[in-house]
């Protein structure tokens, strides 16, 4: 599955639609022609009839011998991302090169080639990094074989390993800027649904990297089953503002009718912006939810009364609307949102709220833990820039849930993969045939793929 268990999944997984994939359905157009041409010269006997190569060492004559359709050549791919990218979609890579190398003979059967082809690649979750210098890069995957049988797949090896690989990276930085805090996986609603599964490999794998990289032990939580299901994830979550809309914005009533239908297993997180109130919506909602709790605590009810336990209050309020708990400041976008202000002002109320219940003195120290045990989530258009102010303000947030910067493609978080022949085989010899400004590169961590 991973550089960290050193298997590698197959097409039981991905599910590929191998039939189109093998037809050029996924793949930019240009390749088809591609492979076509090839395909033409080598049933018409061709060999090579130009005047003007650029291959050092070979004679024109030597040249001459090559059947240019059967060319077997030498491809490397790589990103261009600059500095560091954790690279995800090597082994989704490998299945298309697996079930799809190969062509259709005259009868319309399709020939699968992997078994000739010669393939090294790196481990899902290995880092690479580019220094900017073309000349310079570090292969993630390297193929031999004859290029018509894989020319095709150019296209969606490339696509998958930058779609990936760009969500793992974002999602890997976030991670060191919420310093081993965890970080909620929410940008589902985002983009297209079919990318789900192939985004939430791609968070996973971030997280087992930054667990190892900084011997931590942070969990992962995503929104959809679908985000789960390359690596047997399941989707988690409670409440969003249409059920509190359903309440007539009613937090409080909102949370005890989900805490009374649902397994106690699901963390109970309020979601406290609905009304612009998130001090009073939180008070309100822990009063009810620990009255309830304490109810059900005494009557020895203790499965029924961890029903009743507030895991958390997430604060969402919109970038351009100041909570009414926070005291202006004047105009200053510092009021604005999820700021560290209306953090501190919501954790202060949240472990003071216990003060204002009228407890036996057998109550107390549990009501004390039961509010300070109460965890922020904070979101809102938190990308890792805003999360490191947060961050070195010492700001009490528990976790971070982080949506559509996940995604973020520019400037330097683009993650372009491209993939160049870099070697063609001319007589039994390996000979370099890169275009100026590109050459074969190495990876120590490319291995043999069987």
């Amino acid at each position: 599955m991973t550089l960290f268990d050193k298997t590698r999944l197959t097409n039981d997984t991905f599910k590929l639609d191998l039939d189109r994939m093998r037809r050029g359905w996924y793949s930019d157009k240009y390749f088809e022609n591609i492979g076509a041409m090839l395909t033409a010269l080598a049933a018409q006997g061709y060999h090579y009839s130009g005047h003007a190569p650029r291959v050092g060492g070979v004679t024109l004559d030597q040249l001459s011998e090559v059947e240019v359709g059967n060319l077997e050549v030498e491809m490397q791919w790589f990103t261009r991302r600059p500095g560091s990218t954790l690279v995800v979609g090597v082994d989704k890579s490998l299945a298309m090169l697996r079930g799809c190398s190969g062509y259709f003979d005259d009868q319309g059967n399709f020939i699968n080639t992997w078994e000739r082809l010669s393939v090294e690649a790196i481990h899902d979750g290995a880092t690479v990094h580019y220094s900017g210098n073309p000349l310079d890069i570090k292969p993630v995957i390297r193929a031999r074989g004859r290029y018509r049988d894989f020319a095709l797949l150019e296209t969606p090896t490339l696509g998958i390993l930058t779609r990936a690989s760009r969500v793992a990276t974002n999602v890997y930085n976030t991670l060191v800027a919420a310093r081993s805090k965890p970080v909620l996986f929410f940008p589902a609603r985002f983009d297209l649904h079919e990318v789900q599964a192939a985004d939430g490999y791609a968070y996973s794998i971030a997280v087992q990297r930054f667990n190892q990289d900084y011997e931590e032990q942070v969990l992962r939580f995503v929104s959809t089953d679908a985000q789960g299901d390359w690596w047997g994830g399941a989707g988690g979550g409670t409440v969003a503002h249409a059920a509190i809309a359903c309440f007539f914005g009613d937090t409080a009533e909102t949370m005890l009718a989900f805490s009374a239908t649902r397994p106690a297993n699901i963390p109970r997180i309020a979601l406290v912006d609905f009304n612009n109130n998130s001090v009073g919506d939180s008070l309100a909602t822990l009063d009810a939810m620990f009255m309830r709790y304490r109810e059900l605590m005494s009557a020895g009810d203790e499965t029924e009364a961890a029903k009743y336990k507030l895991y958390g209050v997430r604060l969402d309020t919109g970038g351009s609307v100041r909570d009414v708990s926070v005291p202006p400041l004047g105009d200053s976008v510092l009021d604005l949102g999820v700021n560290p202000r209306l953090v501190f002002i919501v954790r202060r109320a949240i472990n003071a709220a216990w003060e204002r219940w009228d407890l036996p003195p057998s109550w107390i120290e549990r009501a004390q833990d039961y509010c300070r045990s109460v965890k922020i989530v904070v979101s809102g258009g938190f990308n890792p820039e805003k999360i490191k102010r947060f961050e070195q303000l010492a700001v009490p947030v528990d976790i971070y849930a982080v949506g559509s910067s996940l995604f973020d493609n520019h400037g330097d978080t683009v993650t372009d993969f491209t993939a160049d022949v870099v070697r063609a085989r001319i007589n039994g010899q390996w000979m370099e045939v890169a275009k100026v400004g590109r050459r074969a590169c190495d990876n120590p961590e490319l291995e043999r793929v069987e």
